[in-house]
This record gives structure tokens, C-alpha cells and sequence, in this order.
């Protein structure tokens, strides 16, 4: 069944005892971003040259400053072996938070940024916890990962797992906090600086250049929070990760 919890429709369906909710703007976004992902990762594909020394076209100038930048700034001082394994991982997230993030700037009704709802913020966290586990236990094996976990005693037991889970709510409530700050300073110092602006300017201005001032104001609120914040919040959540992943597996 559908209900409105404020300003949200969400899904609420039963699985055996379980009930799940689901919210459609969120997951309908996010699905959207990944697709797109998906269909532009299959454009570039096509765009590789079969002679690995021939230049490559231009559509594929991003790709490789994506690849240098995250190979050579996010991953840097880690072994080229770890390097090489991280790459994919790192940059499939970078994309997609950053999709999700910029996701709030397009015109389309009833299109909100899935890093806006703290369950996919926090599920993200959560897979990158998984993944510190995985290439921890991978490079060191499992009973040297696991004995970590007792240093540099073993009664710090409880604070290493306390202090884990405090991580990974941070890194989730972290990108989180931010987009969703973004999303309100917006909605809320829009109309303020629209009035403030009016009430300097209106006097002096011609009737149709009014309207100008209020989409210049969200053109500049969404520039900042939407693009530039976006960025940034995409970019520290995947600098984190990368920490996370290279502390566990070195």
C-alpha cells in the first residue's frame, strides 16, 4: 500500500514478518543514476581502440583523467597490487554518489537526491564496511584480520568494535547531513534573499526583470549546493572509503 509520510509516498509491503518500505522518488532516482551509469560505461566501451598504441578518441579524455585522478590522488601510497583492484571499486562509487548528488538539480517533478535519505547513505557506509572485512581478510588472512581486533590488547575488544561502528555511522550520517543541508539551505534562503533582493533592486528595475532575480538566486543556490557541494560531499565520502579499505588491507 502507498501512504503519505509528509511529503514522501512510500511503499509499504510485508514479507512474512518482515515489513518493507520503500520510498519511490528515492529508489526511482537512484535505479535512474545507475542505469546511466550503465549505458555510459557501454558508450565508452565502444569508443576503445583495439591497438593499445593508438590514441584515444576524445570521448574517452574523461575516462582516463577519471582513472589518473583516482589511481594517482585517492589511492596514492598504496601498493600497485591493492591499487589495481581498488580502482574499479572507488571510481564506481565516486560516480555514483556524485550522480546521486547532482541528481537534485534536474527540473524533474518529484526528483529528490537519493544521498538525501539516510537509508542510502547509511547502506553505502555499510558496504564499504563490508569491504574494508573483505580485503582485509583477503591480503591478511582471516585469523590476522581477525586478531586485530585485540590489539594492542585484548581487553580493547569492545572499543575496536565500538569504535567501527562509530565509523561507519559517521561515514553514512556524514554525506547524508550534508546533501540534506544543501536541500534545505536552498528551499529556505531562496525566497529570503528573492525578498531581500526585491526590496534593494525592485525600485530601480523594469517589471519583467522581477522574475530574473528569482530564478538567478536558485540558479546560483543550486549551482552551489547542487554542483559544487556535490562534488565535494562525493569526493570526501570516496576519499574516506579508500582510507577505510587501504587501513584494513595494509
Amino acid at each position: 500500500m502507498f501512504e503519505k509520510v509528509g511529503r514522501d509516498l512510500v511503499w509499504r509491503f510485508r514479507i512474512g514478518p518482515i515489513t518493507v518500505a520503500l520510498n519511490p522518488a528515492t529508489l526511482g532516482t537512484a535505479l535512474g543514476v545507475s542505469l546511466v551509469l550503465v549505458f555510459l560505461a557501454l558508450w565508452l566501451r565502444r569508443a576503445l581502440p583495439k591497438d593499445p598504441e593508438a590514441p584515444p578518441p576524445r570521448r574517452l579524455v574523461p575516462l582516463i583523467f577519471l582513472v589518473d585522478f583516482v589511481e594517482n590522488q585517492v589511492l596514492s601510497g598504496t601498493n600497485e597490487k591493492l591499487r589495481r583492484s581498488l580502482l574499479p571499486i572507488i571510481a564506481t562509487l565516486f560516480l555514483f554518489v556524485l550522480g546521486c548528488n547532482l541528481s537534485s538539480i534536474l527540473p524533474i517533478p518529484g526528483m529528490v537526491a537519493p544521498t538525501q535519505d539516510l537509508n542510502v547513505t547509511l547502506g553505502l557506509a555499510l558496504l564499504v564496511y563490508l569491504l574494508t572485512h573483505v580485503y582485509g581478510m583477503r591480503t591478511k588472512g582471516i585469523s590476522r584480520h581477525l586478531r586485530g581486533y585485540l590489539e594492542p590488547i585484548p581487553v580493547m575488544l569492545p572499543m575496536n568494535l565500538i569504535g567501527d561502528i562509530g565509523r561507519t555511522l559517521s561515514h553514512g550520517f556524514r554525506l547524508f547531513g550534508n546533501i540534506l543541508g544543501g536541500a534545505i539551505m536552498t528551499t529556505v534562503a531562496s525566497p529570503v534573499m528573492v525578498e531581500v533582493l526585491l526590496r534593494l533592486l525592485g525600485p530601480i528595475l523594469a517589471v519583467p526583470a522581477i522574475p530574473i532575480i528569482g530564478i538567478g538566486v536558485t540558479f546560483f543556490l543550486n549551482g552551489f549546493f547542487g554542483i559544487f557541494y556535490g562534488v565535494i560531499q562525493a569526493l570526501v565520502f570516496t576519499l574516506l572509503a579508500a582510507v577505510y579499505i587501504q587501513a584494513a588491507a595494509e
